[in-house]
C-alpha cells in the first residue's frame, strides 16, 4: 500500500508543473459532460467555447439558486445537474433559509475528488516520511454521524463521512478503525465510550479528525486507560490530519496530549463540495495548503471587492496574486456550476499555488465545526426576545475556546433596549433556537461534549455607542460585528464596559 501511494505523487507532480493545462483540460471535460445535463441544455452548454463564454452563459450560483434543482434531483429525477444517477447526498449545515443543505454526490465526484483526497493525503505525507510505519497499525476516523437516511427506495443522505464510509474501497475499509458497526451508531454517547474502548487496545499509527470532536475522544481513552498521556497508549501514533476548522487554538492542548510522541500535523480543505487542499509540507512554518487541480474541479476565484455586486468579475488561476482575498468559486463533477462555496482563501505561493483559509464571505464562528452564521443568531435572538418581552440593541459574540477541564462555548455580548424578564430564560431559548435553525450547532452541544451552554453578558445601555467611539467608528457606514471566530472584538467591548 505505501509503495501505492508512492507512486502516486507523480500524479501530483504533473499537476504542479502544469496546473493551468491540467485546469483547462478539466474545464472542457466538465462543460463536455455537462451539456448532457438538463442544466447544460438550458444554458447551451454546447456553445460554451472558452471560459468567458462560459460566465456569460452561467451567472454564479449560490445553495439557494441551485436550490430548485437539487430538490428535482432528491425526488428521484436524473439528469438535472449532471448526467447519470445520483443516489447520494451528503447533509451539511444550513443556510438562510434551511437548517441543512443537501449537496448531490456523484459516482464521479467520490472516486475523482472525495477519495482521490484521501489517498492524496497519504501519497504526500509519504513524500515527507519515506520511511513511515503508517499501514502497520489502523488509522482512527473520527468523522460526525455515520448514520445514512433513506429519501427513497434507492437514494440515501447522511453526512459527508457516513457517505464516504458507505462506499469506501476495501482496502481502505481494512486499514480504518472503528468498524462499520460501531461508526453507525447513532447515539453520540455510546458510540464515543464504544469506541474508546476499541481503539484503546488497537495499535494506533493515525488519527483523521475535527480537532475538537478528537480531544473529547483522547481525552476518554485516557480516562478509560488510566495513562497520563496518548504516547503511553498509542506508541506507534506518528500522524494526524485535521481540517474544518483552525488548528491554532487546540495545537497546545494536542501538544499535552500527546506526550513526547514525535506526531507530524497535517491540514485538509474539504467540504461536503469538494476536497481542495491539502498541507504538502509539514513540521516546518508553512502552513499553505497545496490547492489540488485534478480533482475534477474547476476554480474561479472573486477579488472580495466584486462581493455584492450584480454580475461580480471572477478570475482564473493564472490571474491571482499573492495576498489577495479572494471568495472561491467551483464549478464540480457533482453538478455545481460556478457555485460560491462561501469561503474566503488567500494564496501564499503561485509556483506551486498553495493556499490559506482566511474566513467565510459573511460573518460567523466556526471555532469547533458549528459553521454559525449571522442569520442564524438573528433568528435566535429574535425569539428569544419575543418570549422573554426583551429588547435587542446590539451584541456581538465570539468562541470560548476549550481548556484542560472544560468543554467550548460562545460568549455573547448583549446591550438591551429592555431587559429580557428572566435572563436564564433568553439564554436557554437562545441556546435551543441556534439548534433549531443549525443542524451542526445542534450537533456540537449534544450533552455538551463539544459545546456548553451559551454565556451571556447583560451590558449596560451606552456600552456599544461608547465602545465605536472609541474606535472612530462612529457613522452609518460603521457597524458593529456581530460575530467572530476570534475573541478580540468581544474582549474589547467587555473591557471598554467594564472601564
Amino acid at each position: 500500500m505505501s509503495w501505492i501511494m508512492k507512486k502516486r505523487f507523480h500524479q501530483i507532480e504533473l499537476f504542479l508543473k502544469y496546473p493551468h493545462e491540467v485546469q483547462a483540460e478539466w474545464f472542457d471535460e466538465l462543460i463536455e459532460y455537462g451539456a448532457e445535463s438538463e442544466w447544460g441544455k438550458q444554458h447551451e452548454f454546447e456553445k460554451i467555447k472558452s471560459s468567458d463564454d462560459f460566465k456569460k452563459a452561467v451567472p454564479i450560483q449560490s445553495y439557494e439558486t441551485l436550490h430548485p434543482y437539487i430538490e428535482e434531483v432528491m425526488q428521484g429525477k436524473q439528469n438535472i445537474l449532471w448526467p447519470g444517477k445520483i443516489k447520494w447526498f451528503a447533509k451539511s449545515s444550513g443556510t438562510t433559509a434551511d437548517k441543512s443543505k443537501f449537496i448531490p454526490i456523484t459516482k464521479e465526484s467520490l472516486e475523482e475528488c472525495h477519495y482521490k483526497g484521501g489517498k492524496d493525503l497519504i501519497s504526500l505525507y509519504y513524500n515527507n516520511q519515506p520511511d513511515s510505519k503508517l499501514f502497520t497499525g489502523k488509522g482512527l476516523v473520527l468523522g460526525g454521524s455515520s448514520n445514512v437516511n433513506k429519501l427513497n427506495e434507492d437514494s440515501y443522505y447522511g453526512d459527508l463521512s457516513a457517505v464516504i464510509i458507505r462506499n469506501l474501497p476495501f482496502w481502505a475499509e481494512h486499514q480504518r478503525t472503528p468498524s462499520m458497526e460501531v461508526a453507525a451508531m447513532e447515539e453520540w454517547e455510546a458510540k464515543l465510550q464504544k469506541m474508546a474502548e476499541i481503539t484503546a487496545k488497537q495499535d494506533i499509527t493515525s488519527i483523521t479528525g475535527v480537532p475538537s470532536w478528537t480531544l473529547v475522544l483522547l481525552k476518554r481513552v485516557l480516562e478509560i486507560t488510566g495513562k497520563n498521556n496518548i504516547a503511553q497508549v498509542w506508541p506507534n501514533l506518528e500522524l494526524f490530519a485535521h481540517g474544518g476548522v483552525s488548528f491554532e487554538p487546540y495545537r497546545k492542548n494536542f501538544k499535552q496530549i500527546f506526550g513526547d510522541l514525535p506526531v507530524s500535523y497535517m491540514e485538509t480543505y474539504n467540504a461536503s463540495e469538494g476536497f481542495f487542499g491539502i498541507q504538502n509540507q509539514i513540521n516546518n512554518d508553512d502552513q499553505g495548503l497545496l490547492l489540488m487541480l485534478d480533482y475534477g474541479i474547476y476554480y474561479e476565484f472573486m477579488p472580495m471587492s466584486e462581493s455584492g455586486k450584480d454580475n461580480p468579475e471572477t478570475l482564473s488561476l493564472h490571474d491571482v496574486e499573492i495576498g489577495r482575498q479572494y471568495a472561491l468559486i467551483i464549478t464540480t463533477n457533482g453538478g455545481l456550476w460556478r457555485y460560491e462555496i462561501g469561503d474566503t482563501i488567500e494564496f501564499t505561493s503561485l509556483n506551486p499555488y498553495k493556499i490559506k483559509i482566511t474566513g467565510r464571505t459573511k460573518h460567523f464562528i466556526n471555532a469547533f465545526g458549528e459553521e454559525l452564521i449571522i442569520d442564524n443568531a438573528e433568528k435566535a435572538l429574535s425569539k428569544a426576545c419575543e418570549l422573554s418581552g426583551a429588547v435587542i440593541k446590539d451584541y456581538t459574540a465570539a468562541p470560548v475556546y476549550m481548556s484542560d477541564n472544560e468543554t467550548g462555548g460562545h460568549e455573547w455580548a448583549v446591550e438591551f433596549e429592555k431587559l429580557p424578564e428572566d435572563k436564564t430564560y433568553f439564554t436557554e431559548v437562545l441556546d435551543q433556537e441556534l439548534k433549531a435553525c443549525n443542524s451542526d450547532y445542534e450537533a456540537k452541544r449534544y450533552k455538551n461534549f463539544v459545546l456548553k451552554q451559551p454565556l451571556i453578558h447583560f451590558l449596560p445601555v451606552g456600552t456599544f455607542y461608547n465602545w465605536m467611539k472609541k474606535r472612530g467608528k462612529l457613522g452609518g457606514q460603521n457597524k458593529v460585528p456581530r460575530l467572530s471566530n476570534n475573541r478580540k472584538y468581544l474582549e474589547d467591548v467587555l473591557e471598554s464596559c467594564a472601564n
